[in-house]
């Protein structure tokens, strides 16, 4: 039973690396760049939906709807602050403005929210699961958790490969000018991108805040380790992204299980670091092909 509880709450934290990593997916995809405060934005979910439902006493579903859609909005001011100058002339300054970005909004909500942890009560989390009179250890809401973004990735996928704008937004990458040409506004296109990245951020946050502590620092490790699932998984498929964020959650699960919390973060890593070097490309990536 303890293995079983290990695998189902390591589904769920894994599903929480997977949304946040089909943000850096979707950047990418669209723009070349990635958001390395997608951290940050996870953070801002939590705590948004935390400050709707507990300080303003609104109920939790309630709180959900501006809480992702400042989110959003916050994907926005990333594009235009952190990305957008430095990309438009061809320089990877980005790199470094969005993780600075990502420090600023951290210590903005640190003053703001304060520094001690707090809990968010959800009728989802609050009594484990019994089958059979046996208490499985897990909680309603990491059950929800792997279907939300499952369900997310098959849309994101459905709506890139289907669709005139998913095909509209893959060819903004590709040929930004011919793009442009064909009558596909770019920079709207980008900014759409931004703006979805950092709300399925939110999702994340969101749902996983009955689960941890809500504080201004939870989003660093976690937008860490949804990066790493990122390259695991191959940036350029939204499937990838997010069955490499399942195998990595079960990973953590079933070594902190067999070995100890302690062992956890070394382990893991050194998978990832093995992995990688035997498919340089991510698990689920395919080569760029370069025409010469």
């Amino acid at each position: 039973m303890l293995w079983m509880s290990a695998i189902v709450s390591g589904l769920g934290l894994g599903s929480m690396y997977g949304l946040m990593a089909l943000g850096f997916y979707l950047t990418y995809a669209v723009s070349g760049t990635v958001n390395f405060a997608q951290g940050s934005s996870m953070m801002l979910g939590a705590v948004l939906t935390y400050t709707f439902a507990q300080t303003l006493g609104w109920p939790l579903l309630a709180a959900l709807p501006p809480a992702l859609a400042l989110c959003a909005l916050y994907g926005l001011v990333v594009e235009r602050l952190a990305v957008r100058p430095f990309a438009s002339r061809g320089s990877n300054a980005w790199l470094m403005s969005t993780v600075a970005l990502g420090i600023v909004l951290d210590n903005l909500v640190m003053f703001t929210f304060g520094k001690e942890p707090r809990s968010l009560p959800s009728p989802l989390a609050q009594a484990p699961l019994e089958i059979g009179g046996l208490g499985l250890g897990v909680y309603p809401l990491q059950l929800l958790i792997p279907l939300v973004g499952l369900a997310l990735a098959a849309a994101l996928h459905a709506l890139s490969r289907r669709t005139r704008w998913g095909v509209a937004l893959l060819a903004v990458v590709q040929n930004p000018n011919a793009a442009r040409l064909m009558g596909i506004p770019v920079r709207r296109a980008i900014m759409a991108a931004f703006a979805v990245s950092t709300l399925f951020a939110g999702v994340a946050g969101a749902l996983v805040a009955p689960l941890f502590n809500v504080q201004a620092d939870m989003g660093t490790l976690f937008g860490l380790k949804a990066f790493v699932v990122a390259i695991l998984g191959g940036i350029t498929s939204a499937w990838g992204v997010m069955l490499a964020g399942l195998l990595f959650g079960v990973a953590e699960g079933l070594i902190t299980v067999a070995l100890g919390s302690g062992y956890t973060q070394i382990i893991s890593f050194a998978l990832v670091i093995a992995i990688l070097a035997m498919r340089p490309n991510g698990l689920f990536g395919r080569a760029a092909v370069r025409k010469v």
